[in-house]
């Protein structure tokens, strides 16, 4: 079910995008709103699913993660065994912490994973004792974030 966003909540989820910390005053004061009727809008919206959770985002690089690859994964074709290959790395896949984002393509490849690793010997261990030696993989294409431009985390609104 699709929620019509107004004006206002579309600027409550602007304000929260950028900090999820705001006290809900705070936030009522950034969207000229009073207290109550913002807290309201924000559970509503919460409660629609529109705001699914909320959470900290880490400095991948000063935790020591600071290898980012992206990597194209082609599985084999259905054989009479329904969706078996399909089903069996997406169940695989949420168990691989080295995974921050995996999503279903169209063209040639089936999956795009967002790798984040400490270092190249990192990701190769996991490349080639996980990833290769998956059942259900037939190809895998690597590339590797030279610099991050832009990484935000807002929806444009």
């Amino acid at each position: 079910m699709e929620i019509t966003l107004d004006r206002t909540d579309r600027r409550i989820l602007q304000e929260l995008q950028r900090d999820g910390r705001l006290s809900n005053q705070e936030l009522a004061d950034r969207v000229s709103l009073s207290p109550s009727p913002c807290l309201r809008r924000v559970k509503r919206l919460e409660a629609s699913g529109i705001i699914q959770r909320y959470v900290a985002v880490l400095d991948a690089e000063k935790i020591g993660l600071g290898l980012v690859a992206y990597v194209n994964i082609r599985l084999r074709k259905h054989s009479g065994v329904g969706h078996e290959p399909m089903e069996s790395f997406r169940r695989d896949v949420q168990r691989w912490p080295e995974v921050a984002a995996c999503y279903a393509m169209t063209g040639d490849m089936d999956y795009l994973l967002r790798i984040q690793v400490r270092d190249l010997a990192h990701f190769s261990h996991f490349a080639m004792n996980t990833l290769m030696q998956h059942p259900s993989v037939v190809d895998m294409r690597s590339s590797f974030a030279l610099q991050k431009i832009k990484e935000n985390g807002e929806l444009a609104l």
